[in-house]
């Protein structure tokens, strides 16, 4: 059985994106009902928070200075979280003022791939986006509930993505060139009472990891969507994982407060903290936004 430690009481109400940034090693995240983006380094123990004028769903580094964030109002630049100079790019859902962004991820080519969120979900009117390095948003997938677990496999020849409220995970083939999708079909679906997959990443043989949000669990999927492994965690509702640390085989796991009840809390109190597992195998390292 694989240990899991609390290593950060972040306190956070909607802990997301947990991202490992390798030049300083530190580990970045966001608290979208926070409205932060925030960072930590565990060498150190230093910390930083940025506050944001609204909610953010995730963000990618980019190639150059900087990252690529998914607000509520769109797309935006973020210079840096010591600044947090923000700059519009684009809101490809400004017709649909109840949505707002969610979780996302580049490819190998450094274009940003990142889904939306439709909160009353009475209907599917979430979609999947693609910013290309020439900074023109186009429609890929959809419509969802909820958007959610992006990712590539290591090959680049399959495209993931969960449509959380169905308990589903969907596989498309995927053309990198052309950032084309094709022959969509069920990767995972997980039985309703046991968690719904979250955000992801992926290993080097091709695993595809997700927190089980009201799972109280992370689950390892084979590459043919077989279950391999779970690992049980101290919290209800984990929300992401991501691969860091120096050898990239540690397992960064954050969680979410604000959806556990009050009895919830006094049996999870540990509830938006991050935690850590070595997991056993490297992960694939995340892709940055060229432009």
């Amino acid at each position: 059985m694989k240990a899991v430690k609390n290593v950060l009481n972040a306190g956070a109400l909607l802990g997301e994106c947990p991202r490992w940034h390798e030049p300083t090693s530190t580990l970045y995240w966001v608290d979208i009902t926070g409205k932060s983006l925030n960072s930590w380094q565990p060498e150190s123990g230093a910390r930083r928070s940025l506050a944001l004028p609204e909610e953010i769903g995730c963000f990618v580094f980019r190639e150059s200075r900087g990252l690529v964030a998914a607000l509520r109002s769109g797309l935006v630049f973020i210079d840096a979280i010591e600044s947090g100079r923000i700059t519009p790019i684009c809101d490809p859902e400004s017709d649909k003022p109840h949505n707002r962004f969610n979780d996302g991820r580049c490819d190998a080519l450094g274009r940003f791939w990142v889904g939306s969120v439709y909160p009353p979900k009475d209907k599917s009117d979430a979609w999947i986006y693609m910013l290309d390095n020439q900074l023109d948003c186009r429609r890929k997938a959809g419509p969802l509930l909820t958007s959610n677990g992006i990712a590539f496999s290591p090959d680049n020849r399959t495209f993931y993505y969960a449509d959380t409220p169905e308990h589903t995970i969907y596989a498309c083939d995927f053309d990198l060139e052309s950032a084309e999708l094709s022959n969509r079909r069920v990767f995972h679906r997980f039985p309703v009472g046991q968690g719904r997959p979250d955000g992801c990443a992926v290993d080097e043989e091709g695993c595809y990891w997700t927190a089980l949000f009201a799972g109280g669990a992370v689950v390892r999927l084979s590459p043919g969507g077989v279950l391999l492994e779970t690992i049980s965690l101290p919290v209800k509702y984990p929300t992401m994982v991501a691969f860091g640390g120096d050898d990239y085989a540690t397992l960064f796991i954050t969680s979410c407060r604000q959806a556990c009840s009050d009895d919830e809390l006094a049996l999870y109190p540990e509830s938006g903290a991050i935690f850590a597992v070595e997991a056993g195998v490297r992960g694939v390292k995340e892709n940055r936004f060229v432009f």
